[in-house]
């Protein structure tokens, strides 16, 4: 058995410990907003939070987040303390600038970009560009942008 923390609730997880945590996320906790996209963490469809950095789950075996703080998509508004039912300030830029267009990739975006603005609140365009490595087959990189600077214009 291993002891995982996601999104603040303790789960013991029996699993093989290389088992990637993306499935034990779907799989074994039934947590299915975080994405499969390639399998080599090259396009950031499963993007959490672990320990409050973006990391890609398909390629993080369980036994190495054992002891970290994990936070999905589905935890993401509750990891900062909002009120039930409030989304986090990235989900509600992201419906309001009707960023999606498929949608598939969009979960991973918007942890990728809470993890840049938990670090740095006015990023420049360089480094949301640098930060924001995710693909997205649909192209909605420019609504992506214009969310991101709708929220930077508040900070």
């Amino acid at each position: 058995m291993i002891n995982l923390t996601v999104n603040g609730q303790q789960h013991a997880v029996d699993a093989d410990p290389d088992k990637p945590l993306l499935w034990v996320l779907r799989e074994d906790l039934g947590l299915t907003g975080t994405k499969y996209g390639c399998g080599v963490a090259a396009c950031g469809a499963c993007t959490v939070h672990v320990d409050g950095e973006a990391a890609r789950s398909c390629s993080l075996p369980l036994r190495s987040v054992a002891k970290a703080a994990i936070v999905t998509i589905e935890g993401l508004a509750a990891s900062t303390a909002l009120p039930a039912g409030q989304l986090h300030p990235v989900q509600d830029a992201w419906i309001r600038g009707q960023v999606p267009q498929c949608g598939y990739c969009q979960s991973g975006m918007i942890m990728t970009v809470a993890a840049l603005l938990d670090k740095n609140a006015s990023p420049t365009p360089g480094e949301i560009d640098s930060a924001l490595g995710n693909l997205c087959r649909c192209g909605t990189y420019a609504r992506v942008r214009k969310a991101i600077q709708s929220l930077v214009a508040k900070a």
